[in-house]
């Protein structure tokens, strides 16, 4: 494995035991914020690098690059799984991974040195993503729009309007720019930082009325504070850009008041799937407005306890011959 010596870079070189840990760490952490990450993101990935740093460094015999090994990855994300969901594990495995392709981008390694590592493999139907019920969907938006001042409320039914109608991420709704809205068409310009392709998606009418009802609110506050220049679509009181969290917390307010449990933010992008293909809308269809990089995650949507796809499993045509052949059993059991 080819690598750099120069000062200030970590290498990773066989037969020698991993040296600069945290140099490498802080390398990949700003190579992420220069690729414009979410700064939540960043810290999540820092930590669990810094978390398992500490767990090489404290190995004894010291590790060399050929020791690492399926069996001591394994170990690691056993003792960060605990009592945790499948979900942790495989976000922890992602963020090693990634980590193992910045010294190949950098011309330091020919080749990932994490990148053999094994992890549990994920059975994309072993867990169908939770959504929010008719009934609750229905509870949040009526305490949505009892909110006070009418500020927070047309912010809040932006919010939840995005959400639900397009299954933005919250990340892409974070970094939504105020140029990513087209009004004459009714789009919205999401950037491609998670899947590397940008994507324009459509909106419904009750969408647009509920953004161009909180633009001229943004506008107002801007023109407030003297900001004007924000190229931000949704803002805090202070003019700033709202952050993955604050979004989190608006909806966060809005469901305790509704009375209804909440997880997440990520709640409404299965439910906003979901519901499309209840509806009628193709899984191709559906696929580019979530902007899913496989078909197959669009596939994990599919509700296999739906009740309309448990009325169409009914006119399968065994269920004609084997009524067929228990009315003939029938006769002949009579007969006898």
């Amino acid at each position: 494995m080819l690598c750099d010596s120069s000062p200030g870079v970590v290498l990773f070189q066989e037969g020698k035991v991993i040296r600069r840990w945290d140099g490498l760490v802080e390398s990949y952490v700003k190579e992420c914020e220069v690729r414009g990450l979410a700064e939540c993101t960043v810290y999540v990935r820092r930590r669990e690098l810094d978390r398992f740093g500490a767990c090489l460094k404290h190995r004894r015999p010291r590790v060399n690059l050929e020791q690492l090994d399926s069996e001591l990855i394994i170990k690691y994300l056993r003792t960060r799984g605990t009592f945790r969901s499948k979900c942790l594990i495989y976000g922890v495995e992602s963020i090693l991974r990634g980590m193992g392709e910045h010294p190949v981008s950098q011309g330091i390694c020919t080749k990932n040195p994490l990148r053999w590592i094994k992890g549990p493999k994920m059975d994309s139907r072993s867990k169908i993503p939770r959504r929010i019920g008719k009934e609750d969907m229905k509870r949040l938006w009526e305490a949505a729009d009892k909110k006070k001042p009418d500020t927070l409320r047309t912010l809040t039914l932006c919010v939840l309007s995005i959400l639900y109608g397009t299954g933005l991420r919250r990340g892409e709704l974070q970094r939504l720019d105020i140029t990513g809205w087209d009004r004459d068409n009714g789009i919205l310009k999401v950037d491609g930082q998670k899947t590397g392709r940008e994507r324009n998606t459509p909106v419904g009418p009750g969408v647009w009325k509920c953004i161009e009802a909180y633009l001229p609110v943004r506008q107002n506050r801007l023109e407030a504070l003297g900001t004007v220049n924000e190229k931000a679509f949704l803002i805090d009181r202070r003019g700033n850009r709202m952050s993955a969290t604050a979004i989190s917390k608006v909806v966060q307010v809005c469901s305790k008041a509704a009375g209804i449990p909440f997880v997440s933010l990520h709640q409404f992008r299965h439910s906003c799937v979901r519901d499309l293909l209840e509806s009628g809308v193709k899984i191709p269809k559906a696929q580019k407005i979530l902007g899913h990089a496989e078909i197959q995650t669009t596939m994990r949507y599919m509700d296999v306890t739906s009740g309309e796809r448990t009325e169409t499993i009914k006119k399968h045509p065994i269920n004609d011959f084997l009524n067929e052949t228990r009315a003939s059993s029938n006769d002949r059991r009579m007969a006898i």
